[in-house]
């Protein structure tokens, strides 16, 4: 909904999908320095953005910069819609990974292989992430720590 309602007036561009990214990182920050919890998961092809975000949220809060990683091949294969197909033909133009680049992550806190692991084991390694780093805890650490606080 982000495209739709924020961000409806931008195009495709590396330009534009900057702006995108970076306005999504703001809203979250925003979300954060109200001592919420914000998840987005935007298509962030560069390095650029994916660093100015990184420094709006960790001002606000935690920030864990998850990259869900799938081999081109892989995101041909689970293209529903056929955009890859098109942008192979030249019917779609700037689409990331054909005729745009993508910037792998290399500073990512988690690396999802999405080719190799199935959702529910790439589930369970960001829950695994979480509860280590302390963001989540296990019901009786809850109970623990609200024992403590009375």
């Amino acid at each position: 909904y982000i495209r739709k309602m924020i961000s409806s007036e931008l195009g495709f561009s590396e330009e534009h999908r900057n702006l995108n990214i970076k306005r999504i990182g703001f809203i979250s920050s925003l979300v954060a320095y109200s001592g919420g919890l914000a998840i987005a998961a935007p298509i962030a092809p560069y390095k650029v953005s994916r660093d100015f975000v990184r420094e709006v949220c960790s001002e606000a809060g935690g920030y864990l910069e998850c990259y869900v990683k799938a081999s081109l091949d892989v995101c041909e294969q689970r293209d529903r819609k056929g955009l890859y197909a098109k942008a192979r033909k030249g019917i779609i133009k700037g689409m990331t990974g054909i005729d745009d680049p993508y910037e792998e992550p290399q500073n990512a806190e988690l690396v999802l292989d999405t080719g190799s692991f199935s959702v529910g084991e790439c589930c369970d390694q960001i829950i695994e992430y979480l509860m280590k780093e302390g963001y989540i805890i296990k019901d009786e650490e809850a109970e623990e720590k609200q024992a403590k606080a009375l």
